[in-house]
């Protein structure tokens, strides 16, 4: 009788031990998450400097990526192009927080073969310490200047160019309605320097 009663504990035992020793389950993966302009920005002008010591940006620009939802001013791919006047190149980078090689988005910073730079066109490099004004802030007064238009036209999607063209005295975000700045109905330029905001067109 005592050798069944402990075989019963014994096997209790067991039982309880094996119910509190559960396997453990593995860490969910964090979807990834857009970043604003700036973030991205650093990490392209890092790698930008290592290619020319005398980089200076011409250029900063969304990227759509279908399954990181852009919002807010923040995107889930950004290119930046850099000159290098010492060399008459220009170099365009691209940072994403997802790995999509058939869209040459290869997760991190990437950069394109360096190409020929003429220093013609409208737009010119500008000095990194003048990128003050990250993109999020460019949305938020984007958005109060063009509340009106918004409203009438919910389904377009707002997107971002940074250049410092003969317009306005420091860089100037364009923050636009549609797919390109060409076809795009209606924008918002905002002072990247001092992030006042500047004139509405088209």
């Amino acid at each position: 009788m005592r050798t069944m009663r402990r075989i019963l504990v014994f096997v209790c035992f067991l039982l309880l031990l094996g119910g509190c020793s559960e396997s453990p389950r593995p860490a969910e993966s964090k979807a990834p998450e857009a970043i604003s302009a700036q973030s991205a920005f650093y990490k392209m002008f890092v790698a930008a400097r290592n290619w020319a010591a005398d980089a200076q940006p011409v250029r900063v620009a969304e990227i759509d990526v279908d399954d990181v939802k852009a919002e807010g001013g923040r995107a889930g791919a950004w290119e930046a192009v850099f000159v290098s006047q010492s060399q008459g190149r220009e170099c365009r980078y691209i940072y994403s927080v997802v790995h999509r090689p058939a869209r040459n988005l290869r997760g991190g910073v990437n950069a394109d073969p360096p190409e020929n730079w003429s220093g013609r066109g409208d737009s010119e490099p500008f000095l990194v310490q003048a990128f003050k004004v990250d993109s999020p802030a460019a949305y938020e007064l984007a958005m109060k200047k063009g509340r009106e238009y918004a409203l009438k036209s919910p389904d377009k999607a707002v997107k971002f160019l940074l250049e410092k063209t003969r317009r306005f005295p420091n860089p100037a975000w364009q923050v636009f309605w549609g797919d390109s700045v060409s076809a795009s109905g209606y924008s918002v330029f905002v002072d990247a320097t001092t992030g006042e905001y500047l004139a509405t067109g088209r």
